[in-house]
């Protein structure tokens, strides 16, 4: 009796593994008809403005491509609340937990930064979305971008400063940003270059993301008279600055980055803002690809009104990672990495796009300006 009750006994453990077994195999089959793309963002904090504007890009993207290698894309989308050791958090919990191929991501050169080592380690690639500064691809051979990078575009506005006969430029820096640090210097050094004078740089002052109160930094500039003020930095505190600036009667014309292409930048500078310059990556004059056409049919009806920049190159990001994927036949990460890496001639909404060998992209800019309370088309610049 002893002997068929254990034999009894077994057959049940027996089926019921069995049973457990194929249950895991059912949960892998499904897994398995989706391939996970990593979304990692500002959606809160200093910078939720322009994450908000790239995840638009992204869920566009998403939509118009929503498959790769027959199966469906599933964006897990992370909030990285605008903060570096949230940024570091989130990634490796995409990785390690939600178990993505490719992760898109991050607003903000500095969000991209602190998840950098993450990604290399792990050897999941990441391709940023408008991280400008060139440490975010820097030595690490998995991270790439959809935007153009700082020297470039600090050169952009230092040409575009000397063309409208600035000689004395004061700047003004987000010192807390690397961003910001980062463009300054290269506006800098081009501007020197440009006037061949080390003292065409008549000021260069600092302050702190979060900061309200810029009198004590604008009374010093304003003594110095500059031609032109180059102040790189996140848009609500850009439009803070540029608005207590006039305030105070300073008339010098005002330039910036891309950050400033939100709408939150002309809701709080308003009038004040009317007339600045801004380097960025997408306009609709310059929108000359099939794909650039089908974002911007899509956005117009999605969002009743023209896209930001910001969401052009986010939704590129997402055709460079989903492009990887395609090429490497293979969510192999490592295979992703490589096809990304070897990117030629994809037909992406900022145009053409090419990778070099630091993972970033050959693409022009463009100059708008703020007209009548909307960013308008000013110039375009080749890339070099």
């Amino acid at each position: 009796m002893k002997k068929i009750l254990s034999a009894l006994l077994a057959s049940a453990v027996a089926m019921s593994l069995v049973a457990g077994c194929g249950g895991e195999k059912k949960e892998d089959a499904k897994a398995s008809d989706v391939i996970k793309v990593g979304v990692f963002l500002p959606l809160t904090g200093d910078n939720a403005a322009g994450g908000e504007l790239e995840l638009r890009g992204i869920k566009l993207a998403n939509k118009l491509h929503p498959e790769v290698l027959g199966k469906k894309i599933e964006l897990v989308v992370a909030d990285n609340k605008s903060d570096k050791a949230e940024a570091a958090s989130v990634a490796a919990r995409l990785i390690e937990k939600d178990k993505v191929s490719v992760i898109v991501g991050s607003y903000g050169s500095s969000l991209s930064m602190a998840a950098g080592n993450i990604v290399k380690d792990s050897k999941v690639p990441a391709v940023g979305t408008s991280c400008t500064n060139p440490q975010v691809t820097a030595n690490n051979d998995y991270y790439f971008r959809a935007c153009f990078i700082d020297p470039f575009q600090g050169t952009v506005m230092a040409n575009y400063a000397f063309k409208q006969g600035a000689k004395k430029v004061a700047i003004v820096q987000e010192v807390s940003n690397d961003y910001a640090v980062g463009l300054a210097k290269f506006f800098k050094e081009a501007f020197i270059k440009l006037t061949g004078d080390e003292n065409s740089i008549v000021e260069i002052a600092n302050y702190q993301t979060g900061d309200k109160d810029f009198s004590a930094i604008l009374t010093n500039i304003k003594a110095k008279n500059p031609d032109a003020i180059f102040a790189p930095g996140n848009f609500t505190e850009s439009a803070l600055l540029v608005k207590q600036a006039r305030q105070l009667g300073i008339e010098a014309p005002f330039m910036g980055g891309d950050t400033w292409e939100t709408q939150e930048f002309i809701d709080v500078g308003g009038k004040d803002v009317e007339g600045v310059a801004l380097s960025t990556a997408f306009d609709r004059e310059k929108a000359t690809t099939p794909e650039a056409k089908k974002f911007l049919d899509e956005y117009v009806k999605e969002y009743k009104g023209e896209p930001s920049a910001l969401t052009a190159m986010a939704y590129d990001a997402y055709l460079i990672a989903i492009d990887g994927i395609k090429r490497a036949g293979s969510t192999d990460t490592v295979k992703i990495r490589d096809a990304i890496a070897a990117t030629k001639d994809l037909e992406c909404v900022t145009g053409m796009t090419t990778l070099d060998k630091n993972g970033d992209p050959i693409k022009g800019a463009v100059i708008k300006t703020v007209k009548d309370g909307k960013f308008t088309f000013l110039d375009f610049v080749e890339a070099k």
